[in-house]
């Protein structure tokens, strides 16, 4: 009979604990725009934030980066009437040092823009939605609006390199299969 106490065992089951956890929390910080940065959508890419919310899903822990000129630009978490009317005034969250982070720390819908006055009618505006299952769509200007958002707490910080996103779900059901693996071939070995 097989002792599910025994040294071996114990050590088989730390180490598939420690891949699922590892598998399990991974958080991605984005950069918002992506090679464009933070700023008014140039002519030649007159909907970047359009097209950078199309390519991204978000979840909590997630975090996004706003990287601007801090002397020329800036980062406000507003209303969904504000983001609508492009009103500047009471926001949210305000970030101004041109490395600004937004931890996604909640499910609901979340509204930026560029706190200088005149951008937001230029598109420099962002919606991202965060909704209970924990995946996420981001939204620019050109689709149609959503509830009004809950405030979050969002800590601006300044951050090196910016991981990577991740590729697709099937890596992570490859991980768990690998996982499985090692686990079986070390379960073999130990008994």
């Amino acid at each position: 009979m097989v002792n599910l106490r025994s040294p071996g065992f114990l050590v088989l089951y730390a180490f598939q604990f420690l891949v699922l956890v590892q598998i399990q929390v991974s958080c991605y910080q984005y950069k918002v725009g992506d090679l464009d940065a933070w700023g008014i959508p140039t002519s030649a890419n007159p909907q970047v934030y359009t097209y950078w919310s199309k390519y991204h899903t978000l979840k909590i822990g997630d975090s996004l980066l706003f990287l601007y000129p801090p002397s020329q630009d800036s980062v406000i978490q507003v209303t969904l009437e504000n983001y609508n009317s492009c009103n500047l005034t009471d926001p949210i969250l305000y970030m101004n040092n041109g490395n600004s982070l937004f931890n996604i720390t909640a499910y609901g819908d979340f509204y930026f823009t560029s706190g200088v006055q005149g951008r937001c009618q230029k598109e420099q505006k962002l919606h991202i939605s965060v909704p209970g299952n924990g995946s996420a769509s981001a939204y620019s200007p050109s689709y149609g609006p959503s509830a009004l958002p809950d405030t979050a707490p969002s800590y601006p910080t300044v951050f090196g390199s910016i991981p990577l996103p991740p590729s697709s779900s099937p890596t992570n059901r490859f991980s768990i299969l690998l996982s499985f693996i090692i686990g079986a071939g070390i379960w073999a070995i130990i008994m």
